[in-house]
């Protein structure tokens, strides 16, 4: 009969990104699109002058800006590109505008299946990783995630 193995806890502060990029929520759009661009990421925290989370901006959020939400065609984005106008479109030339807040967090020091389940629920890619004042200690996405798994240092099944 094979032994079965203790399912191994992971910390999220043990697989998140340190080095996070993040923003202020007076910072004009235009540079955060180019931030997206330069460093190929889809979202960002914003932060504070002491550095606590207060919401995220994403690419979904500059879209959505630009009046291209979830429901409309290609055919709609085509018109918008032409100078068209499409309903329900966000406001705004700063990130504070636009962003998503509050922002959903995860603490350092939470097991990773935490920050999984979160997004999961929320239908999210990334979360900010926050000390227990809030500030901003890093972010975990679903791709740091699957590396923990690919590495096997967790499993994510659930304990019988």
């Amino acid at each position: 009969m094979e032994k079965q193995s203790k399912p191994v806890t992971l910390a999220v502060q043990d697989v998140m990104t340190a080095d996070v990029v993040s923003v202020r929520k007076y910072e004009d759009i235009n540079q955060v699109i180019q931030t997206f661009s330069e460093l190929n990421i889809g979202g960002m925290p914003v932060v504070d002058n002491g550095n606590c989370v207060v919401g995220m901006i994403s690419e979904a959020d500059i879209l959505s800006a630009m009046s291209i939400q979830k429901e409309h065609t290609f055919r709609d984005v085509l018109r918008l590109l032409v100078g068209g106008a499409l309903p329900e479109r966000k406001l705004g030339d700063i990130v504070g505008d636009i962003m998503t807040s509050p922002a959903v967090t995860v603490r350092f020091d939470d097991d990773i299946r935490v920050a999984a389940q979160a997004m999961h629920e929320r239908r999210i890619r990334r979360l900010p990783v926050v000390d227990p004042e809030n500030r901003l200690v890093g972010i975990i996405s679903r791709r740091d995630i699957i590396k923990a798994i690919s590495k096997k240092q967790i499993s994510l099944r659930r304990r019988s």
